[in-house]
């Protein structure tokens, strides 16, 4: 945890379609968000380049159908990810920015600036949004902001959370902690309760939050003393409103084809438009039962014209939202909670507004009503910038006392004999928390051993993500088994893996913080810097 900060602390959503930025005001004694340029108090998760200036948020999502192959969004699917993951790829090939592959298997984006190409990693691309969202408090609050709290879906990766945590700093922000999205919505959900003394609370809460790239489920128990306990938590880093957004598109791609007889999912700017209009039309479906996507001249000088009803969404969707309902009753398992024990569900995220996800939910539930006391857009910022306010020092008592007690959400260990995954910390752990485990030579003569590290849930290593690996060296050449080595593993407050492993009988030690996973070091965040400053 970083140390006492006296300024105000921001928390920040950074979100895969939209986010959002707050901040704890002691003189009010509550939170508030605050607005963009335009007034919104969220902000499109949108970056692009023109032949004359950087754009990010609202200025950069407005110029998409003009401008669709130097404007990128849904960079979050991008943040630690191998750019031949098959579900990244299938992004990739729908995307009308262009990513390639850069080293160690990263993927870049490609953006034209001043006519001159420029590559950016993830995380650069996620600094411009951050950069935003730090200016749009500053310019609420008159002064410099520099400490913040950043959220991350529940089940994102050491990896995918380093990143996070490195776009953070080259966006000029001192990272205090980053702190999972479904805890920081019960943080929203449950502050009203904590601060009403009265309120006899001691309530098993779940968190469904379903947002525009990412989906997670956390199973939480809040009690009267400001305690909140993460029992569980799932969910998938690639499945949310992108998803469905792209289940519309391609059925209208197959609309035209079929009456026109022309294949438009090779012109960007003819998808860049239908996502626009799809994307709209899935709104609007959220409060009627069909509506009209109509597209003047959308692909050589032919209109596009088709009647879209909810029946059609929700049947184009049907298998995503059963995989969500899937991961409901897995987190419930995990956390050893029958559902008729739970008090509140509570919504978060725009895609829970979809009627047919909210239905699939009561139905689960036995009909019990879900929780929409919150502000499914703002809540996740809102917890964020409470957990700031704790952080730094500057809440009242309420923020003061709260206690967080989160888990891990996958499992971590080292591959041994041959491709078998040993699990040192499983899944669903508190943290923060340390295990350790013992390891033998497996040949005579042994006199060093590898420490290959996974995360995952699968036996076999190769299935698992791999993280990174070291060499352990100095072991007495002795007889197979008759050397020992202690492998210990620590997982901090941010969710970030440091690991040690030592000779038993030398002390001959060796500890990494996981680098193999998008940890820059001083020097790339300073070539990163440069780069950005376009």
């Amino acid at each position: 945890m970083s140390k006492k900060v006296e300024a105000t602390a921001i928390g920040i959503d950074l979100g895969t379609t939209y986010s959002c930025v707050a901040a704890w005001f002691n003189q009010h004694n509550r939170v508030e968000i605050f607005p963009n340029e335009q007034g919104n108090n969220i902000t499109p998760s949108c970056v692009a380049t023109n032949n004359t200036e950087l754009l990010v948020g609202e200025a950069a999502k407005n110029q998409i159908t003009r401008n669709p192959h130097n404007t990128v969004f849904g960079v979050k699917r991008l943040m630690g990810s191998r750019f031949g993951d098959s579900k990244l790829q299938e992004d990739i090939n729908s995307w009308p920015f262009k990513v390639i592959q850069g080293s160690a298997d990263k993927p870049k984006i490609v953006l034209e600036h001043k006519a001159v190409e420029k590559d950016f990693s993830p995380e650069e691309i996620s600094s411009m949004i951050l950069k935003n969202l730090k200016a749009a408090a500053e310019a609420y609050l008159g002064t410099t902001v520099k400490d913040a709290v950043i959220t991350v879906p529940a089940y994102f990766s050491d990896r995918q959370r380093k990143a996070t945590k490195d776009a953070g700093t080259l966006a000029g922000l001192n990272v205090l902690q980053l702190i999972n999205e479904p805890t920081a919505a019960a943080i929203a959900y449950g502050f009203d309760k904590l601060e009403d003394t009265s309120h006899q609370l001691h309530k098993n809460v779940f968190i469904f939050d379903l947002g525009g790239g990412t989906f997670d489920v956390s199973l939480l128990t809040i009690s009267k003393e400001g305690r909140i306990d993460v029992k569980a938590v799932g969910g998938d880093t690639h499945l949310g409103g992108e998803d469905f957004d792209k289940a519309m598109v391609n059925h209208c791609v197959r609309e035209f084809k079929k009456k026109q007889n022309k294949d438009i999912s090779g012109n960007a700017k003819a998808m860049g438009r239908l996502k626009v209009a799809c994307e709209k039309a899935k709104r609007d479906l959220s409060s009627t039962t069909a509506t009209s996507i109509e597209i003047d001249s959308l692909y050589e000088g032919v209109d596009f014209s088709t009647r879209f009803t909810r029946a059609k969404f929700e049947e184009l969707n049907s298998h995503f939202f059963l995989k969500c309902m899937e991961h409901v009753e897995s987190c419930l398992r995990d956390g050893n909670v029958h559902k008729n024990n739970i008090d509140d569900i509570v919504l978060v995220g725009g895609s829970t507004r979809i009627p047919k996800v909210q239905y699939m939910l009561k139905e689960l539930f036995d009909w019990k009503p879900l929780c929409k006391s919150i502000n499914a857009d703002e809540a996740v910022a809102y917890g964020a910038a409470v957990l700031a306010a704790k952080l730094s020092g500057n809440g009242n008592k309420t923020v003061t006392d709260l206690i967080l007690l989160d888990v891990t959400p996958l499992s971590l260990g080292i591959n041994i004999d041959e491709g078998t995954m040993s699990v040192i910390i499983p899944r669903n752990t508190p943290i923060p928390t340390t295990r350790e485990r013992m390891y033998y030579t497996r040949y005579d003569n042994q006199t060093s051993i590898s420490v290959p590290v996974y995360q995952g849930e699968c036996n076999d290593v190769k299935d698992n993500i791999f993280l990174d690996e070291f060499v352990l060296h100095g072991f007495p050449p002795r007889r197979a088994g008759e050397e020992k080595m202690k492998v210990c593993f620590s997982m901090d407050a941010n969710g970030i893996l440091h690991v040690l492993a030592e000779s038993v009988t030398t002390g001959n030690k060796k500890s990494i913080v996981i680098t193999n996973s998008g940890d820059l070091s001083k020097e790339d965040i300073e070539k990163m810097l440069e780069k950005v400053a376009l």
